[in-house]
């Protein structure tokens, strides 16, 4: 999967970080730009991300966009909206995420787990999905990013039996299922985190509430207009 580009001795700068364009692909010109955007949005969510972080979340990006056909990774050819839209969406649960081990369920492209995985390396993530096409970019960007704390997993939850600290999807449209699939694998005293558009439904949460501490987290992601809410519970018999 290695995509060669042009060496190039220059860099390319973007205020106080200066990304080596050498190795990317898809982003090429738009690289300062986008490593800008990137930059800014990770200062305004707080975020401590070295350069070397910045520049790995931007090679995943240029990855994702480069094996998108192939692997069928995402609907998002634009490189900033993907950016937008894929990698600062992601980032903006970063800093609300409680400790420990992570499973991210229907992880599709690795979203958030290979993100999770950068900007947190003393975290063990695992991202599990039942589609092998899309658990071999996984396996295969994270040798080459170097994600030592990354183990993509092709598999159902349902056959998946390991538990966890924290448990995560992006990919869910119902709560209720997500928990139904996700309780089996959180471990003692663990949380559930549903990435979600709108706050679910009073109904959902209401027959969610007998059994789960809910606590719904309002994001603010960079250059996003639309909706995004972090979905915390942890079991109330734990």
């Amino acid at each position: 999967m290695s995509a060669s580009a042009k060496n190039s001795s220059s860099s390319a700068s973007m205020g106080n970080i200066n990304i080596d364009p050498t190795g990317f692909v898809k982003l090429g010109s738009q690289l300062p730009k986008l490593a800008n955007i990137l930059a800014q949005a990770i200062n305004e969510l707080g975020l401590p991300l070295s350069e070397t972080q910045q520049r790995t979340l931007l090679l995943y990006l240029d990855q994702l966009l480069l094996w998108n056909k192939a692997y069928n990774l995402t609907a998002i050819t634009d490189p900033e909206e993907a950016l937008i839209k894929h990698v600062i969406d992601c980032l903006s649960i970063i800093t609300h995420l409680p400790a420990g081990s992570l499973l991210d369920i229907g992880t599709g492209a690795g979203l958030p787990a290979v993100i999770i995985a950068i900007c947190q390396p003393e975290r063990q993530c695992t991202a599990l999905d039942s589609n092998q096409k899309k658990i071999r970019f996984i396996k295969q960007i994270s040798s080459e990013l170097g994600l030592s704390n990354m183990q993509p997993i092709a598999s159902r939850i349902e056959a998946h039996e390991a538990s966890y600290a924290v448990v995560t999807s992006r990919a869910f449209a119902s709560l209720i299922d997500f928990v139904e699939v996700a309780q089996p694998r959180l471990a003692d005293g663990g949380f559930l985190c549903a990435m979600k558009g709108k706050v679910p439904s009073e109904e959902e949460l209401q027959a969610l509430d007998s059994d789960w501490h809910i606590k719904t987290i309002k994001l603010t992601v960079p250059r996003l207009h639309d909706s995004r809410h972090l979905i915390e519970m942890s079991a109330k018999d734990s």
